[in-house]
């Protein structure tokens, strides 16, 4: 399947909402429409309520199913305004936070920051700049993240069957060791979000100790740091593209590595090789560059480039939706399994009240209530046979037990 249809299934009917701070471009307009009218998200557009309706009349866009936020003239303002300055610790005013919503990405962040909308896409018009500083003084990057980087989704081929994932190509300009780490950890759980089994190579002009340089060993030196902190991750470095990409390049240079020749994430170690490189991939390679998206961010924020079209913005808004899908899974995910636990010592201790407490008329109803109960509870807390197989053990046991007890008491 194609990956942006299989993307839309993913999101399709879930009553997501994007800002679109650049509600007047025709690129964003277009795109909004085609979102919209597949169903896959309401947009929110930011600006005067009655000119943006115009605007979309004008273009033949039927405004139903839009959204308008009008920092002028908004009930929210106050709270909004009030939160900002909450959140920015006293380094604005409120004066100050007023006059900053008025700008329609400060305003966007903020309406994601208060979850009123799900994302935002910015970009087409304003520089990255703009775009970031108000999603790292608004959103701030998440718990154990120090940096937030940008990553490319790069598609070539007949039904999207060439994916690969490149970073960091549009924040970090010279980036130290932990940073290219950062990078490397946030573009493998990007990669992971859009079912690339992500296997990571961190690039260098030098490959397993070819060449000699600080720029090669800062490249070493991030490598050992993801390898130490996430062993689960496949990653190598330092390696050269034909290296990480070509099988038999692979095995002359670096026959050893697990990921040398089968790499499809590919970390620069700085911004000018990044920009360059995702370029010359879409301009010769043909491949479709979509993004950058925006890494390690508490709430997903993309930043257009200025040099998109329609499509770009319309793939963009999908992808930033499914960051957020992958952050409710990741949250459920958490929960369950604290909702597993909690349920294995609440079963730990009916057992200890079966064996003691209930006598033989009774074992029969209490199993199978209490049986019913923690299957059905686990299925519901989304682990299933991990939990239900084990609870049916013990119930198992527990019955042994006790027709044991009660024979031995005849």
């Amino acid at each position: 399947m194609e990956l942006f249809e299989s993307l839309k299934q993913k999101i399709s009917g879930k009553g997501l909402k994007i800002v679109f701070p650049e509600g007047t471009d025709a690129r964003i307009l277009g795109a909004a429409n085609r979102l919209n009218a597949d169903g896959l998200i309401t947009p929110v557009f930011i600006g005067n309520v009655k000119e943006v309706t115009e605007t979309l009349i004008s273009r033949g866009i039927n405004p139903e199913g839009f959204e308008i936020y009008d920092p002028e003239n908004c009930g929210r303002f106050e709270t909004m305004t009030e939160t900002f300055v909450e959140r920015r610790k006293g380094k604005v005013t409120e004066e100050q936070a007023k006059e900053l919503l008025k700008d329609p990405n400060y305003f966007g962040t903020m309406l994601v920051y208060m979850k009123i909308a799900d994302g935002m896409v910015s970009g087409a018009i304003h520089s990255t700049a703009d775009t970031v500083r108000p999603a790292l003084q608004i959103i701030k990057t998440k718990p154990g993240v120090k940096s937030v980087s940008g990553a490319f989704i790069m598609v070539r081929g007949r039904d999207d069957n060439e994916k690969y994932i490149f970073g960091d190509c549009a924040i970090n300009i010279k980036p130290d060791a932990p940073t290219l780490a950062d990078i490397a950890v946030a573009s493998a759980e990007t990669a992971a979000l859009f079912d690339i089994d992500p296997k990571v190579a961190m690039l260098s002009f030098s490959t397993k100790g070819s060449g000699k340089s600080e720029d090669v060993d800062k490249v070493v030196e991030a490598t050992k740091l993801v390898k130490e902190d996430y062993p689960e991750i496949e990653i190598d470095g330092e390696l050269q593209f034909d290296a990480a990409f070509v099988p038999a390049v692979a095995r002359q240079k670096a026959p050893d590595s697990t990921v040398a020749g089968r790499a499809n994430v590919f970390i620069f170690p700085d911004i000018q090789s990044g920009n360059i490189g995702y370029k010359i991939a879409q301009r010769l390679g043909n491949f479709e560059a979509i993004g950058p998206i925006l890494q390690g961010l508490n709430a997903p924020v993309s930043d257009l480039s200025r040099g998109s079209n329609e499509e770009d913005v319309y793939k963009l808004a999908i992808m930033t939706e499914l960051q957020d899908s992958g952050f409710d899974k990741q949250l459920l995910s958490t929960a369950a399994m604290i909702a597993a636990l909690i349920l294995i010592a609440l079963l730990a201790l009916n057992w200890v009240a079966f064996a003691r407490l209930t006598k033989e008329k009774g074992w029969g109803i209490y199993f199978l209530v209490v049986g019913i109960f923690y299957c059905v509870a686990s299925v519901f807390n989304g682990v299933g046979l991990i939990l239900t197989l084990p609870v049916a053990l013990c119930f198992i046991l527990a019955y042994v037990y006790r027709r044991r007890e009660v024979l031995e008491n005849k």
